[in-house]
C-alpha cells in the first residue's frame, strides 16, 4: 500500500514537474511587435500635439530610435491581457529615463495613461511602477506609495536587485505578466515580482521621457488565463 502510495505521489509531482515546464517553454514563434522595418501596428501619444511620430520615433538598421524628445509613449494598436513581452533596449549615449507600458486604457491626461510600468530608468530598471489609479502591490519593504505632481498618487514596487548592463550594451527584459501578478527578469536575474494588478486588456507602449534609447527586439507570446 504504501509502495502503491509513494508510486501515486512520485508520478504526480513529475506530472506537475512536466506541467510547470511546459508552461515556461514558450512557442517557437512569438509575435514580433516591432518588425524591424517600420512602425507599422503602432501609434503614439505626446504632449506636444504639433510633433509627428516620426520626430521621435525611427527604423535605422534594424533598430526602433527613441529620440527622448518631447515626452510621450510609442504604444501597440491591439491590446493584450496576458502575456510574456521580451524587449531588448539600450542607452547609445548618456543613460536617461524610459518605460516598458503594460495594459494602457484610456486618455493620457498627461504624457502618460492608466498603465503598469516595468522602469527602465538608468539604475532603476525592474522597479514596477502603477498609474491613474492601476493598482499594485508587493513585498512590505519594497512597496511604495506616493504622491507625484503631474500623476497623482504613485503606487510602486522596487526592484529586488540590479542587473543592468552599462551603457552602451544591450539589456533583455523578459516580462511575464498573467493575471493579476507582474514577474521581471533583467539580463537573466529576477529582479522583481507583483500582485494584485488590475486585470483588463490594454496596450503596450515604449517611452519617451527625456534620453535617447534603442530597441532592437519587442516580441509578445500570448498566455492563457
Amino acid at each position: 500500500m504504501f509502495r502503491v502510495a509513494k508510486v501515486l505521489l512520485t508520478g504526480l509531482f513529475l506530472a506537475a514537474a512536466l506541467t510547470a515546464a511546459a508552461d515556461e517553454q514558450p512557442p517557437a514563434q512569438p509575435i514580433q511587435l516591432f518588425n524591424g522595418e517600420n512602425l507599422d501596428g503602432w501609434q503614439y501619444h505626446l504632449v506636444d500635439p504639433d510633433v509627428t511620430m516620426e520626430d521621435v520615433w525611427s527604423v535605422e538598421d534594424g533598430i526602433l530610435v527613441c529620440q527622448g524628445e518631447p515626452w510621450g509613449y510609442l504604444h501597440t494598436e491591439e491590446k493584450f491581457t496576458n502575456f510574456r513581452l521580451i524587449v531588448e533596449w539600450r542607452w547609445p549615449g548618456e543613460p536617461g529615463n524610459s518605460g516598458v507600458l503594460m495594459r494602457l486604457t484610456g486618455d493620457p491626461p498627461s504624457f502618460l495613461a492608466r498603465c503598469v510600468e516595468a522602469q527602465l530608468q538608468h539604475d532603476n530598471a525592474g522597479d514596477i511602477w502603477a498609474f491613474y489609479g492601476f493598482e499594485v502591490a508587493g513585498a512590505e519593504e519594497r512597496f511604495v506609495d506616493v504622491e507625484h505632481d503631474v500623476l497623482g498618487r504613485l503606487k510602486g514596487v522596487r526592484k529586488i536587485q540590479d542587473a543592468e548592463k552599462p551603457a552602451g550594451e544591450w539589456n533583455r527584459y523578459v516580462i511575464t505578466l498573467r493575471g493579476d501578478t507582474l514577474h521581471l527578469v533583467v539580463n537573466g536575474e529576477v529582479v522583481n515580482q507583483a500582485e494584485g494588478l488590475t486585470v483588463e486588456p490594454g496596450t503596450i507602449g515604449l517611452q519617451s521621457e527625456g534620453g535617447e534609447i534603442h530597441f532592437r527586439r519587442v516580441d509578445l507570446i500570448p498566455l492563457d488565463e
